[in-house]
């Protein structure tokens, strides 16, 4: 890789070991993805729970956050993914001790190290939302294809140590989705059905992932009748990105780089056309509620986290009932103190679901949780997480908003 001045003077070490190791480290990446030289990044975003980290990531971090502090800070700003843990509650989840120990211990490292612990995998929605042609290194799948598609930004994938390296030196290898060639569409999917619900949007971004079906795939959809919300898009990408490994898709006459489908498109080539309608949505909804057998043991709304928007319509169809199963409603800790301030969250409260904020889900030792509490059968209105929680051994079922709501105040019967 070519190295300006300044990249050669951080791997001799002239700016500290930390920076020594990230340069290093990012030089190794691109150099096995055929990267020639680095681009500056603005930001970057820190895939930072103690379940993907364990305690030899945790020993690691403290090693990096005993340097000298002119070494180790970060030179752009850098914030964090969901925790493991919501402290507030982890009684509640039946966390134990030990897992809020090495999550205290990762904080302090990434503090440290000058990381702001922003705890938020919907930093679009709420964090410095990059704008179009915007550089940055991101960790998160759901990030990164929504800055990259919807907002136009340019990212890859940031495994945890490639992040924090961005962090430290203010650059990330350039390949991939930071050049141009890399983001143009290589296969058209045709809908003849837009989505009216989350869970629809997330079941129509799953199997455009399928079609897909790995990272270099960039999809462009026709034939949407009208434009999608923030969290439409959320939705859709982030199953998008769960199912097929993308980075980014383009919707025609909607996403930036696709205001025209032949913007979107390489010059004089015949794109692969796939024909996707309502009922390949409702065979995908389906696949997943034979498998609970008409039941489940909790409802859970995360992966993405809560925007205020949806935290508002949890709480509205829920005023006025009681769930009689564990609901969980997962935000970020930008968005609970609104909710707070607004009464929504004493609103779901009240009503017998819990409000979490700074987590995911399934970064927070679902497994354990499973067999702290004896849940099994789990409703959730995210194609994403119903994607991932089976790894877990859950079985998922795919409900819209108010059919999950339905069913935690129907004592978990499925209509």
């Amino acid at each position: 890789m070519r190295l300006t001045d300044e990249e050669q003077a951080m791997r001799d070490g002239k700016a500290g070991r930390a920076r020594q190791w990230a340069i290093e480290h990012q030089i190794r990446v691109g150099t096995y993805l055929g990267a020639e030289d680095f681009v500056p990044v603005s930001q970057a975003h820190i895939m930072a729970d103690t379940e993907s980290l364990g305690a030899a990531g945790v020993e690691w971090l403290e090693t990096m956050a005993k340097m000298p502090a002119s070494e180790r800070r970060v030179r752009i700003p850098t914030i964090t993914d969901p925790r493991g843990t919501d402290f507030a509650s982890a009684h509640k989840l039946k966390h134990q001790p030990w897992m809020l120990d090495l999550e205290k211990r990762a904080i302090a490292a990434f503090e440290a190290l000058g990381v702001l612990m922003t705890d938020t995998c919907i930093n679009y929605q709420t964090i410095m939302p990059p704008v179009r042609g915007e550089h940055c290194a991101y960790g998160d799948t759901g990030v990164v294809i929504y800055s990259n598609s919807v907002c136009g930004a340019r990212s890859n994938f940031e495994g945890g140590p490639s992040a924090l390296s961005a962090g430290l030196t203010g650059r990330t290898p350039r390949y991939g989705y930071h050049l141009d060639e890399h983001r143009l569409a290589t296969l058209v999917v045709q809908t003849s059905y837009t989505p009216r619900e989350l869970n629809e949007w997330g079941a129509l971004g799953g199997l455009v992932g399928r079609l897909a079906g790995d990272y270099w795939q960039v999809p462009v959809v026709v034939g949407l009748d009208r434009v999608p919300g923030s969290d439409e898009m959320k939705h859709f990408g982030a199953a998008a990105a769960s199912y097929g490994s993308l980075a980014l898709f383009h919707m025609a006459g909607i996403t930036p780089e696709a205001q025209r489908l032949e913007d979107a498109g390489p010059s004089g080539v015949s794109l692969r056309t796939h024909d996707l309608g309502e009922a390949d949505v409702r065979k995908f909804q389906q696949s997943y509620v034979t498998a609970v057998d008409n039941a489940v043991d909790l409802v859970v709304f995360s992966a993405p986290q809560l925007s205020l928007v949806e935290m508002q319509e949890v709480a509205g169809l829920l005023d006025g009932r009681r769930a009689t199963i564990p609901l969980l409603a997962i935000t970020s800790p930008q968005i609970k103190p609104d909710a707070d301030r607004m009464g929504i969250t004493a609103r779901i409260e009240a009503a017998g679901g819990t409000v979490l904020a700074g987590m995911c889900f399934y970064q927070s030792y679902a497994r354990e949780m499973a067999e702290a509490n004896g849940w099994k059968r789990l409703a959730t209105n995210s194609a994403k997480l119903t994607n991932i929680i089976g790894g877990y051994g859950y079985k998922p079922a795919l409900l819209s908003m108010e059919q999950c709501v339905d069913v935690a105040c129907a004592g978990g019967k499925l209509a």
